[in-house]
């Protein structure tokens, strides 16, 4: 039963984890073509965002994130605070599809595409409620590669 008129409460408790792999194998014959001779950059680094998902709506009524919400929204910015003009930097499920369990890390390393290395960015997340009604912003984080 969707709770419509509910908001999440944020309780998310953001912190970035440094996960460093050393000694991987596997992954492809480690070759890589350059066309304008420089040196090839290195992937980056993984880095986890982990979270603990809000488990009440803001009038205390409790909240089982595995039923009641559909996605946390991801928000990357360079600075400044995060307003509801912004625009999610990802989408995740809430709730992983093979264990149905709560979704609760991130690799930012994912979304290396859209980020630069050596710069700060701040990061804060929303969950969305199946009903569609979003928390306010988590308290953000920062992280750079």
């Amino acid at each position: 039963m969707a709770k419509s008129g509910r908001q999440p409460i944020v309780l998310f408790s953001i912190f970035i984890i440094l996960v460093f792999l050393s000694g991987c194998g596997g992954g492809g014959s480690g070759e890589t073509s350059v066309s304008s001779g420089s040196a090839p950059l290195e992937p980056i680094p993984p880095k986890v965002l982990s979270w603990q998902p809000p488990t009440k709506y803001l009038d205390d009524t409790p909240l089982e994130p595995a039923r009641d919400l559909a996605n946390i929204e991801l928000y990357i910015k360079g600075g400044g605070g995060f307003t509801e003009n912004d625009t999610p930097t990802a989408l995740i499920s809430a709730v992983d599809p093979t264990t149905g369990q709560p979704n609760t890390t991130f690799n930012l390393a994912n979304l290396e595409a859209f980020l630069s290395r050596g710069v700060t960015y701040q990061v804060a997340l929303r969950a969305v409620a199946i009903s569609g009604v979003k928390s306010a912003f988590s308290s953000p984080a920062t992280f750079s590669f």
